[in-house]
């Protein structure tokens, strides 16, 4: 069977224990469950100790920026329990802005310096924000191992990322017809820089469009990258799980 790697997901928002299993049945070997905010982190984080291959990541969502006065001195023990494999998701959301811009910059600076200061990953959250994001990066220094999550940009932008020696995660977007501009920044990308993930409950690709994603569903993520980029599906397998498992530490 080929094996891939859900680079992340959200099992505690949506189907847990039985998503883990049907992951696995799927090919799946291993994911990472995200959190969003103290209570989301705390949910990965149990969701990683009764799942050998599921693995957690503690962050506070741009969405979430506003509580980082009342959560940081909880988050950051989470982080840095051998549980917690990243920091993240952390960035900018300029789409919706729930929460205030210069909130979500200070919420960012905050994770950009506790996952350096840990030794961590970093994972980012970047929507209509490129500029934002990468004038924070380069002010505060990016961590070794930092991964764009769910990367919606096109070549200048991947390029950009690149540059700074970030991966890609690429997610369900990447089978949608109208994001051609992504397919084109993903034939860019070295093939050691790409990631591939479901960002499960949201963002269902081809074909199970109408359905709530979850961590099974990869599988055809990483086929419509392979697609994209012209390169064997099982090719693509085992290059973004190998790259999983050197951002995350995780061992096969």
């Amino acid at each position: 069977m080929t094996l891939w790697v859900d680079s992340h997901c959200h099992l505690q928002l949506e189907g847990g224990d039985e998503h883990v299993a049907r992951a696995h049945e799927a090919g799946v070997d291993w994911m990472v469950c995200v959190g969003t905010d103290l209570t989301t982190s705390q949910a990965a984080l149990e969701l990683a100790a009764r799942h050998e291959r599921v693995y957690a990541a503690v962050g506070l969502h741009p969405h979430e920026a506003s509580k980082l006065a009342a959560e940081w001195g909880m988050l950051e023990p989470l982080a840095v329990t051998d549980e917690c494999r990243a920091v993240g998701e952390a960035g900018f959301d300029l789409y919706y802005e729930h929460s205030p811009r210069d909130e979500q910059e200070t919420a960012f600076r905050w994770q950009i310096r506790l996952a350096a200061r840990l030794g961590k990953p970093l994972v980012i959250h970047s929507r209509d924000a490129w500029d934002d994001t990468f004038r924070v990066l380069d002010d505060e220094g990016v961590p070794e191992r930092t991964v764009f999550h769910c990367f919606t940009g096109g070549p200048d932008e991947a390029a950009a990322a690149l540059q700074r020696g970030c991966y890609l995660s690429f997610s369900g977007i990447v089978s949608f017809k109208n994001a051609e501009a992504l397919r084109e920044a993903a034939r860019c990308a070295p093939a050691d820089r790409i990631l591939v993930e479901t960002d499960s409950p949201f963002l269902t690709p081809e074909p199970y469009r109408g359905k709530k994603n979850e961590p099974a569903f990869v599988v055809a993520v990483g086929e419509a990258l392979a697609k994209a980029r012209g390169d064997d599906v099982e090719e693509i397998a085992a290059v973004t799980r190998a790259n999983a498992a050197r951002v995350f530490g995780v061992g096969s």
